[in-house]
């Protein structure tokens, strides 16, 4: 079939097929581990860098300030982070784990799905290095390079209780797997 189509229309293809993981990766990490891509990126980032500033979390998982004042409420909301003004510059907020979140963070899965984190890492330092430089390189070609995105793989942000988006993905994901 590939044989047939335009190297362009290939292109579209294998983006789409990553797409595609990337979206039913996300779902799974929701329904598994009741975390977003970038609410399990902050909390990670907070994890390696605390106490951290929230704009130190913004900019070390290239998201907007605002997206991640919005994760860190839902995050502190479940008890997994603390958020305290800064002794030093009280108009900076430094954020800390809790005890839950550094349990929940300890069991968290790898951001990259399994099989892509074992295939990666059977790959030669040169090759990783090579496939990093050809996925920046699509990025720049996209003109995504300005876009905010956590170093994850995820689509969208689910801001529901797990619960909901089980009930959403019940209804939502069957029709398409069965087509």
């Amino acid at each position: 079939m590939c044989e047939t189509l335009s190297i362009e229309n290939q292109v579209i293809v294998a983006l789409r097929r990553i797409s595609r993981a990337i979206d039913l990766h996300s779902r799974a990490l929701v329904q598994q581990h009741g975390l977003t891509a970038p609410q399990l990126a902050a909390l990670r980032a907070v994890g390696e860098l605390q106490p951290v500033s929230v704009t130190g979390v913004a900019k070390a998982i290239h998201l907007s300030l605002a997206t991640v004042t919005g994760i860190f409420n839902r995050l502190e909301g479940r008890a997994l982070v603390r958020r305290s003004r800064n002794g030093e510059d009280r108009r900076s907020v430094l954020v800390e784990l809790t005890e839950a979140g550094a349990e929940l963070l300890e069991s968290a899965p790898s951001l990259l799905q399994d099989r892509f984190r074992s295939e990666l890492t059977r790959l030669q330092q040169w090759e990783q290095t090579q496939l990093l430089a050809s996925l920046q390189r699509i990025a720049a070609m996209m003109d995504a390079e300005g876009i905010q995105a956590a170093p994850v793989l995820g689509s969208g942000v689910v801001t529901a209780l797990p619960e909901e988006v089980s009930l959403y993905l019940e209804k939502a994901v069957k029709p398409a797997e069965e087509t």
